[in-house]
């Protein structure tokens, strides 16, 4: 299943949501594909999609959760990968 919070974190100038799937990075891909997410909006275990793609993403089947509950799903899968924990040139963070 997907999952996305609020969009209630700031950069550059905009609102930001959490995408994340509690299945597989690989669904997570997919879903952000067809959400028209570029690549590298990808963070470890993560997208970062901007507030103009919430309402699209719910469409598509997101399910809105607060943020705190998107950790507690990533680690619950066994997909959270903290910041301290990835190699940056490793295929796996990518």
């Amino acid at each position: 299943m997907l999952y996305l919070d609020r969009p209630a974190w700031p950069w550059r100038g905009r609102l930001w949501s959490h995408l994340i799937s509690d299945v597989s990075y690989a669904e997570l891909h997919a879903f952000a594909e067809a959400l028209g997410a570029p690549r590298r909006g990808f963070d470890r275990d993560h997208y970062d999609i901007p507030a103009e793609r919430f309402a699209a993403a719910v469409w598509l089947g997101a399910q809105v959760v607060p943020s705190r509950e998107l950790v507690r799903l990533l680690r619950a899968a066994d997909l959270r990968r903290p910041k301290h924990l990835v190699n940056p040139r490793s295929p796996a963070s990518r």
